[in-house]
């Protein structure tokens, strides 16, 4: 079994709109990715058992680029959501309510090429972005 690093953080806004951030693909390219240079041109989603998702993201200036795609093993509207990313590698994100906001918690497998800190720091920074996203609505 692979190694899995979990990365949390809790957001000032109820669970439903959370969630909504996280499903719609308008909302995600607003915040899927971990650094200010980099941006996310295209998303699609299917959020159901056995449904796919996609999402591209790249440098802005254009010098690299990679697609983030799998399929969806699990959804509990506004508590769960796993999946299963296209190298075999699981995820697990939860979504519980904390007061008037919301926490998540998101499980993944490691993969081999980068360290773990490495990984952590990249999915704890898009985890960070989300959260000035979501905070940033009105």
């Amino acid at each position: 079994m692979a190694k899995s690093i979990t990365v949390e953080i809790s957001i000032n806004a109820p669970v439903e709109k959370v969630w909504q951030c996280w499903v719609e693909p308008a909302h995600i390219c607003q915040w899927l990715f971990a650094q200010d240079d980099w941006e996310c041109p295209e998303a699609h989603n299917d959020l159901r058992v056995g449904g796919r998702f996609s999402s591209t993201m790249r440098a802005k200036d254009l010098s690299s680029s990679f697609d983030f795609t799998g399929q969806y093993t699990d959804v509990q509207e506004h508590k769960i959501i796993e999946y299963t990313i296209d190298d075999g590698r699981k995820v697990q994100v939860v979504f519980s309510t904390e007061g008037d906001g919301t926490k998540i918690v998101e499980t993944f497998e490691m993969e081999n090429t980068h360290s773990e800190e490495q990984q952590r720091t990249g999915w704890q920074a898009i985890l960070d972005n989300f959260k000035k996203y979501v905070e940033s609505l009105k």
